[in-house]
């Protein structure tokens, strides 16, 4: 199986969940969800059947299948007590082959399986939907795409959207953003965040981390709406306690990443670009899975890659700092994917290469300026509603015969 784009996989899911039409009776709208994801997402999670079961007493009840393989009738039981239920009640999904401790040879060639994957689903785990899955695919890939497939379908189950809670959401998020930007130096800042919903998972901020250092972040969680913002903000927070002149932003990075994954649901994720700005213009960075800024200098666009993975799924990883010199006359743009994902009617991706094109041409305007044209472009290519929450940050250092001749007139 080729690798597995996360977040493109969570925002492919919402839109098909958002086709299933929700129902007072849960097994049916559970059977639909189980039919789309056999059907539609065969390709990306590996999976050819699907058996959804709901709990009764001590036992979970087969009650519909979908898919190849044998068929088996309605009211199979299957204990609690067998390892992988015990697993998937207690981890919220499970993946097993057939030479994995605990596998019932047994019972799984009933169902005609040899490796299969499961997730519990609703609030009190009465419903449990198991999947075939082929040879080829990879344990730690299928495990994290079914666990971002839980998460969405039990959002589905559970989608009551309450507007004064979004509103109340709305208005913490908006306060966390930066008023104004700041400041700094010879630098000229600005950003802007649009969100998809009435509240994103987008951010951005500047963070005055002392008269010497200036911090500038982007981050996206997965997903959008509401979960999304919350996690977002408590990442800002997070972020601001963090940063301090004496504390190293790959320890600090790596501190909020242990906080993130041991207090959010294994299947959210965020990413996040810091990086710390000094007068003489030394930029130091890390990178945490988020689109890599770009930068204009000396006529040419590089990308800021150095860092590690999203922050969330494991509490273990490690960031790795980068280093750039930003001259007088550079330029450096950052994005969220909702800007270099966003498709045209034709469903073409604007893509990082355009971006870059277009940064060439602008990145002399004024900051303010450059976000305000790519927000257009894009806006323009999509010709569409917003899909993904948007959030565009640039930073100048001009030129110093721009500056002087500013400072003349």
């Amino acid at each position: 199986m080729e690798p597995v784009n996360y977040k493109k996989l969570f925002r492919n899911l919402e839109r098909t969940l958002s086709r299933i039409e929700a129902s007072a009776d849960i097994p049916h709208t559970l059977q639909a969800i189980m039919r789309s994801l056999v059907d539609d997402f065969r390709e990306e999670l590996g999976i050819v059947a699907a058996r959804l079961y709901y709990r009764r007493g001590n036992t979970y009840v087969l009650m519909g299948q979908h898919g190849e393989g044998q068929r088996v009738s309605t009211g199979l039981r299957i204990p609690i007590s067998y390892l992988p239920i015990r697993i998937a009640m207690e981890k919220g999904f499970v993946f097993m082959g057939e030479d994995d401790p605990g596998f019932d040879h047994r019972l799984e060639k009933r169902l005609g399986v040899r490796h299969f994957a499961a997730i519990a689903l609703g609030a009190g785990q009465e419903y449990m939907i198991g999947f075939t899955v082929t040879a080829e695919a990879g344990a730690d890939q299928i495990r994290l795409s079914l666990n971002t497939v839980r998460h969405a379908v039990n959002i589905k189950l559970r989608q009551e959207v309450l507007e004064d809670i979004i509103e109340q959401a709305r208005l913490i998020q908006l306060s966390l953003l930066p008023r104004r930007a700041p400041a700094f130096a010879d630098y000229d800042i600005a950003g802007a965040s649009v969100p998809a919903q009435e509240v994103g998972g987008d951010l951005y901020d500047f963070l005055e981390v002392s008269p010497r250092l200036l911090g500038v972040a982007i981050g996206d969680s997965s997903g959008h709406g509401l979960p999304a913002a919350l996690q977002a903000r408590d990442v800002i927070t997070g972020l601001r306690v963090a940063i301090s002149e004496d504390y190293k932003i790959v320890r600090a990075v790596e501190r909020l990443n242990r906080v993130i994954s041991r207090g959010s649901p294994s299947a959210r994720f965020i990413s996040l670009f810091y990086g710390e700005l000094e007068p003489n213009g030394n930029l130091i960075y890390t990178n945490a899975g988020h689109p890599p800024p770009l930068v204009y200098r000396d006529g040419k666009i590089r990308r800021l890659r150095k860092g590690g993975l999203v922050l969330g799924p494991s509490a273990d990883a490690v960031y790795e700092r980068g280093y750039l010199t930003f001259r007088p006359g550079t330029t450096m743009l950052l994005y969220s994917d909702g800007i270099s994902e966003a498709t045209s009617p034709g469903g073409e991706e604007f893509g990082v290469s355009r971006l870059s094109r277009l940064l060439r041409r602008v990145h002399d305007r004024p900051a303010a300026e450059i976000v305000q044209i790519v927000f257009d472009e894009v806006s323009e290519f999509s010709q569409g509603p917003l899909e993904d929450d948007r959030t565009v940050v640039a930073v100048r250092r001009p030129a110093i015969v721009e500056a002087a001749t500013t400072t003349d007139s």
